[in-house]
């Protein structure tokens, strides 16, 4: 096993990263890129960030992958933390001392005087903290506060978790592939047509029923999706190392060779992992 990376001072490290950040940004000898950024053209780079720590945790955890992406991710929040001081609204000093203080109050039989709970009743108070948050910010109605920024997916399966705590729900998986048959023969139905804004409608609704799938099965969709893109990246792959075999590109063999060659990597895949 290799050696963990000499501990540095964790004050000296992050006053080093403010003060690289602030020199970044310096009107008068910064650099030109940093200098003419904003909240807007960041935000970008920071839910990419998040995703590549997503990505070198999934590879294993690959450590070495995961310090450098979480340094990044880190450099995103101090970014966003130095403009905001430059607005004169808060500093960095201001965010980690919020995020304290949200935790303290969601974990009171941790840090307060609150029973200890097993974690479904704690997520159950976490979540009734977080409402009574949101009313404090004058947020109202079921769905207030769900990011319009998450993945599609993703906020699909938040916003139906939303509704179904105030009873809006299928009773069971069964009951929504039902709808989803329900939604495909919409979607069929508009196929004649090829009305581009009737399609997307429809998708969207496929969509949107599957995202609800996932969550009524436990299962995250922007999992099963990246999921789903790295078995078709890895069985391509295969088409096209079989198809070379043969001296054939993808775009000579035709439909009819790359797929059977499609078939025969499904089946030696299959065969490898016993099934």
């Amino acid at each position: 096993m290799p050696d963990a990376p000499t501990k540095p001072s964790p004050e000296r490290a992050l006053t080093r990263l403010l003060d690289i950040m602030a020199r970044l940004r310096d009107p008068a000898g910064g650099c030109p890129w940093d200098q003419v950024q904003d909240f807007a053209s960041i935000a970008p780079y920071t839910v990419e960030e998040a995703y590549e720590v997503a990505d070198a945790i999934r590879r294993g955890p690959d450590f070495p992958a995961l310090l450098d992406e979480l340094g990044d991710l880190l450099f995103q929040v101090v970014y966003h933390s130095r403009m905001a001081e430059e607005a004169g609204r808060f500093d960095f000093a201001h965010v980690a001392e919020a995020i304290s203080e949200k935790m303290l109050r969601r974990h009171p039989h941790v840090f307060g005087e609150a029973a200890a709970r097993d974690a479904a009743v704690q997520t159950a108070a976490w979540e009734t903290g977080k409402a009574a948050e949101r009313a404090a910010r004058a947020e109202t109605g079921t769905l207030a506060g769900i990011p319009e920024g998450l993945p599609a997916l993703t906020r699909a399966a938040k916003l139906t978790r939303r509704a179904a705590r105030v009873g809006f729900d299928w009773p069971d998986a069964a009951a929504v592939l039902g709808k989803l048959e329900e939604e495909a023969g919409e979607l069929r139905a508009e196929l004649p047509g090829a009305d581009p804004v009737r399609l997307a409608d429809e998708v969207g609704d496929l969509l949107f029923v599957l995202a609800n799938l996932a969550r009524k099965l436990d299962l995250d969709p922007e999992a099963c999706l990246r999921g789903a893109n790295a078995k078709f990246e890895r069985r391509f792959g295969g088409v096209e190392r079989a198809l070379a075999a043969q001296g054939v590109s993808p775009g000579d063999a035709g439909l009819e060779a790359m797929e059977a060659a499609w078939q025969a990597v499904k089946a030696e895949e299959k065969l490898s992992q016993g099934g």
